[in-house]
């Protein structure tokens, strides 16, 4: 793996984005991709929304009426990605977070928010490279497998509650 940008945007004011969280986000993002032993630069791009928000592209682009935690949008197919003419990079794609889901979910779960969104962008970006649980079976086991080393990478403990989507 050579370098990878990661670009984040905040376009929700419903929760304060803790200091630390963004670097947490792009250490989280090397980890996945260093897991996976990533060929060349990357580029992924990270947007915290509110609920209202996630659920209208849950709605749009899943047909699912609800928010949701994460969305991934991969700009890649079968590991052939866009490039970006600037840089070089191959453009893994999007993610999308709900801050409020996150917040949510790390109160449910008993962790820190910064846990919990390190744990929806390793996910998420597991998605971006084609992983996909939705089946369920064993693709299901090692992508959750794969989360877990992430966070325990990034120094987050070892933690079985969260639930296997």
């Amino acid at each position: 793996m050579d370098k990878i940008r990661v670009i984040i945007n905040n376009n929700q004011k419903e929760v304060k984005i803790p200091t630390g969280l963004r670097m947490i986000v792009r250490r989280c993002c090397n980890a996945v991709l260093r897991l996976e032993e990533f060929k060349g630069s990357a580029e992924v791009s990270v947007t915290f929304v509110n609920n209202e928000q996630i659920k209208e592209l849950n709605s749009k682009y899943r047909k699912k009426d609800m928010p949701t935690d994460v969305l991934s949008f991969p700009m890649g197919i079968e590991g052939k990605y866009d490039t970006d003419p600037n840089t070089g990079a191959k453009i893994l794609g999007d993610v999308v977070i709900s801050m409020e889901k996150a917040v949510e979910q790390a109160n449910k779960y008993g962790h820190s928010l910064q846990k919990e969104v390190g744990y929806l962008t390793a996910h998420a970006v597991l998605h971006l490279l084609g992983y996909d649980h939705e089946a369920g079976g064993m693709e299901k086991v090692r992508m959750r497998e794969k989360e877990e080393l992430v966070m325990l990478q990034l120094g987050f403990s070892g933690n079985t509650s969260y639930y296997l989507k």
